[in-house]
């Protein structure tokens, strides 16, 4: 027998004992990973064996729970049921204690804990690096950095910005309630939010409001949301390469691109504005700057300026949450105003009475609508625009129950959990403004609509006005009552959304006074 004939039978066998060898490490490698998953299991059953939980699947834990009975119906149920505290198990090796107790918040929020990892990573390609997800002495210094673009007297103006935002948006629900009183609110508030935050901290021209790009940038800072969501909950996207595989993964990168597309856009026009001549020397010598002008001009300890990297991500960053949030806040206001008819009225005749013969909503009428600021607050106490904000603890911690938790678990502070909380809200589920009235009491951690602590929203005073003016401008044109057949369902997407979107009925009221409402 020749050589030659010999040589395929090697080649087979060499090829069978490779194959052998590869499927042995293979089999090695999930024995390991197993191994590895069963004692991260383990670790986690020891460290919350203090925290109850209602019976979980050993993988896809509380999973078939809260997609059955609805994300937040069935967190009040868990809010009620355990004190303080309680586990959710998103599937086998993944864990997050939500607390919803002022005194668990207050001692979280004091201190500097990072945001849950798994979400940073998840959030990065979206927001990157910003203020948001800034850790340490970095966040530090782009936080002091940023504060003076929320001074007061840079506040100021901004008022007659965003009443003219709002007059744009009502005057297109007038011409859509004049065919059909029935509107669906909450893309009209969104597209309205970004007009207002353009052009106060992007000194951008032109209106938002009639661009369709604008509109594009907003739904698709919906579809992040809800991709983002998705992916936190789903067990077999949490790996990068399969995620990116998936058309979730895919329809995420194209998103993603089209987000930053116009974020660069508002980038590049601020910079060719500066270049014009004299134009740069003009913005350096104004007492206050705008944020992008901030960003722009600044300087780092050590001298540098701001990466292109790190100016995108803080335009993202501010992008998103300075329309998102604050479109979340206004358009569930307004729900909670049309389902309470005699709140609405009252809010209506005070502003009413405190503009009377004035042309214009200005910064000093601001703090002179006491009762309309008692309903906003007991509206985001009932729909909180950020209904929850995530942790990963870096040291131990030892609440004032005695109940102690390790280094590494995930710990999510439910503002809707709290402010739904009957041990801290009697009656939570009633709207009652009086909560808020002038002498009352609670306690200082009970109400977090912009979260607290050193990491509290940087842009609190700037929404609470948009929120006012917003909500001031529109009582004065229109009386708001419910759509009865399309009930708002909440839900949970970074921000407080509604399943089926926010639907009112509007009527346009009568204006004896001329100009006078047309504000």
């Amino acid at each position: 027998m020749s050589v030659s004939a010999l040589s395929p039978s090697r080649a087979l066998i060499g090829v069978t004992g490779l194959l052998q060898v590869v499927s042995l490490l293979g089999l090695v490698l999930l024995l390991l990973k197993a191994a590895q998953l069963y004692l991260r299991r383990q670790w986690l059953l020891k460290a919350l064996h203090q925290f109850p939980s209602p019976p979980s699947h050993w993988f896809y834990g509380h999973k078939k729970e809260f997609e059955e009975e609805g994300e937040l119906p069935y967190l009040l149920k868990m809010v009620e049921k355990y004190p303080r505290a309680c586990v959710r198990w998103m599937w086998g090796t993944r864990a997050i204690v939500l607390a919803y107790d002022p005194d668990y918040m207050k001692m979280v929020l004091g201190r500097s804990d990072p945001k849950d990892q798994i979400i940073h990573r998840f959030a990065k390609p979206w927001i990157g690096t910003g203020l948001l997800l800034l850790e340490g002495q970095t966040w530090f210094q782009h936080r002091r950095m940023l504060t003076p673009a929320f001074h007061y007297d840079i506040l100021k103006p901004y008022v007659g910005i965003m009443a003219n935002s709002v007059r744009v948006m009502l005057d297109k629900w007038e011409e859509l309630v004049s065919q059909d009183s029935h509107l669906e609110i909450f893309g009209h508030v969104s597209t309205m939010t970004l007009d207002t935050i353009m052009k106060c901290a992007f000194s951008h021209q032109g209106s938002i409001q009639t661009d369709r790009n604008s509109q594009s940038y907003t739904q698709a800072i919906r579809d992040l949301s809800h991709l983002l969501i998705c992916r936190l909950r789903n067990a077999f996207h949490q790996n990068d390469l399969i995620y990116w595989l998936t058309p979730e993964g895919r329809w995420n990168h194209r998103v993603c691109h089209l987000a930053h597309q116009h974020t660069d856009a508002v980038i590049k026009e601020r910079k060719a504005h500066l270049q014009k001549e004299g134009e740069l020397e003009k913005v350096r010598s104004r007492r206050h700057l705008d944020f992008l002008d901030i960003l722009l001009f600044a300087r780092m300890e050590n001298g540098s300026s701001l990466s292109d990297k790190d100016l995108r991500a803080e335009v993202d960053t501010f992008m998103f949450e300075g329309h998102d949030t604050t479109a979340s806040g206004i358009s569930w206001i307004l729900y909670a105003l049309a389902s309470h008819s005699e709140h609405q009225q009252r809010c209506r005749q005070e502003i009413q009475n405190l503009l009377r013969d004035d042309t214009s909503i200005t910064w000093d009428h601001l703090d002179q609508m006491p009762y309309t600021t008692m309903c906003i607050q007991e509206a985001m106490r009932l729909y909180p625009p950020v209904p929850v904000i995530s942790r990963e603890l870096s040291k131990p911690i030892t609440f004032p129950d005695g109940r102690s938790l390790p280094a590494g678990i995930s710990f999510s502070l439910s503002i809707y959990g709290l402010h739904h909380n009957p041990k801290v809200w009697p009656n939570p589920e009633v709207f009652d403004p009086t909560r808020f009235a002038p002498g009352s009491t609670r306690h200082s951690h009970a109400f977090l609509p912009f979260s607290g602590g050193s990491r509290n929203c940087i842009g609190r005073q700037f929404a609470m006005n948009e929120l006012k003016v917003a909500v001031a401008l529109t009582l004065l044109r229109f009386e708001l009552s419910l759509d009865p057949s399309r009930v708002p369902v909440p839900m949970p997407v970074i921000v407080l959304r509604s399943k089926n979107g926010i639907h009112l009925q509007l009527r346009k009221l009568s204006d004896p006074g001329g100009d006078k409402n047309k504000l």
